[in-house]
């Protein structure tokens, strides 16, 4: 009776005793949860449960299996001591992965709920991914060695190993080379603030917002939804375009190559028109100046502003096409021509368009914009129509 009774009382009390403390730690950080609802860390701990009690299992098991007596524990009690060792210090590290995983990740949200800045925000998050990829590969190497630790052979080759460091470690480091510089690019891109998680960038002339950041590479993810993955060393290595940085407002030039004799004014008009109707213009800024001509043509530049990358796309794809469509409609001769082909002929002085005044100086992103003086009452901005409000030359 004792040999049943004694092998019982043991492991059910460990399994009873376990699945008791789980349920009343469950139980008292969802009481704490529901008395502080805004802070996220106790729901959080609340995914420590399962290696919580697996930690407490094998800890009860590992002092008291002896105590059973079965004439099969006795007999392979070494082996299984070392089972439960292993199992113990892998329960302890996943355990103390998720206490840090849940720490983190409340920081992270009561800091995003708290901040409005978007790019704070995302570099705080590029930080919070990296420092927990460190934590779990530092506490994962931690673990590993201590279950290597427990193996009488591996003390005798540590012991070797210890006593040949130096040139061990000049190997690795010859070896590593290449790891180890994405190893410390990865810190600097953590820490120095270069790129982060939905910044938008251009590298090697691929237009994508940065999807993933690990210690040794960096996901890009393309307008196409390509996946770009490029080692950390080239963000620190070779210049790239961050769209992102500094804010997310962007201006955007829209190029035209037209004939000599384009209405610029009237098209300066149509801008305007096609701006207030696309709601993807942040109303900020807009302009249209003749910055180059050739012999037989003269280049256009639209200058728009939109609140971020992915709307100053959408812009220039509509400043584009639709006045692409109002030149061809309305003004085909003001279309680029070939020296050979027939063009329509341009409109007489009293014909359907006449604009002689010089452009303002609004309308072509001069510095000195404050400095001029309006001459006449034909020069003033109509009440209407709202100038460029920005300076530069862009």
């Amino acid at each position: 009776m004792e040999n049943v009774l004694r092998p019982t009382t043991v492991l059910g009390g460990a399994v009873v005793l376990t699945l008791l403390v789980g349920w009343l730690a469950d139980v008292l950080l969802r009481r704490i949860d529901a008395r502080h609802p805004e802070t996220p860390l106790w729901d959080l701990l609340r995914r420590c449960r399962i290696p919580l009690q697996v930690v407490m299992l094998t800890a009860l098991l590992r002092g008291s299996y002896r105590q059973t007596r079965w004439q099969v524990i006795v007999s392979h009690q070494a082996a299984i001591g070392q089972v439960l060792s292993l199992v113990l210090i892998g329960a302890s590290a996943w355990l103390v992965v998720r206490i840090a995983a849940a720490i983190v990740e409340s920081s992270y949200a009561r800091y995003a709920s708290s901040t409005r800045d978007a790019a704070r925000v995302r570099r705080v998050r590029t930080q919070v991914t990296l420092i927990m990829r460190i934590v779990t590969a530092v506490v994962g190497v931690v673990a590993v060695a201590a279950m290597l630790l427990t193996f009488p052979d591996f003390r005798t080759i540590g012991t070797s190993m210890l006593a040949s460091a130096g040139i061990i470690g000049i190997v690795a480091g010859v070896a590593a080379q290449s790891t180890l510089g994405n190893l410390f690019a990865g810190f600097q891109i953590a820490f120095g603030d270069m790129v982060r998680i939905g910044d938008t960038v251009v590298v090697d002339g691929e237009w994508g917002v940065v999807e993933e950041v690990t210690l040794t590479f960096l996901a890009v993810r393309t307008w196409d939804e390509r996946r770009i993955t490029m080692p950390v060393s080239y963000f620190t290595s070779k210049p790239f375009e961050n769209w992102s940085r500094g804010g997310a407002q962007m201006t955007g030039t829209v190029f035209f190559h037209l004939d000599h004799t384009a209405p610029v004014g009237l098209m300066r008009d149509k801008l305007q028109d096609i701006l207030h109707a696309c709601s993807a213009w942040d109303g900020r800024d807009w302009s249209l100046a003749v910055t180059d001509t050739t012999p037989t043509t003269i280049q256009v530049r639209a200058v728009v502003t939109a609140k971020d990358a992915d709307d100053i796309w959408t812009v220039r794809c509509a400043v584009r096409e639709q006045m692409v469509a109002w030149l061809c409609r309305e003004h085909p001769y003001a279309l680029p021509r070939v020296a050979t082909a027939t063009a329509a002929p341009a409109p007489s002085p009293e014909g359907q368009w006449h604009d002689d005044r010089p452009p303002r100086a609004a309308e072509v992103h001069s510095n000195n914009v404050d400095a001029y003086v309006v001459r006449d009452a034909e020069q003033k901005p109509e009440p209407d129509r709202k100038p460029g409000v920005r300076t530069g030359r862009g």
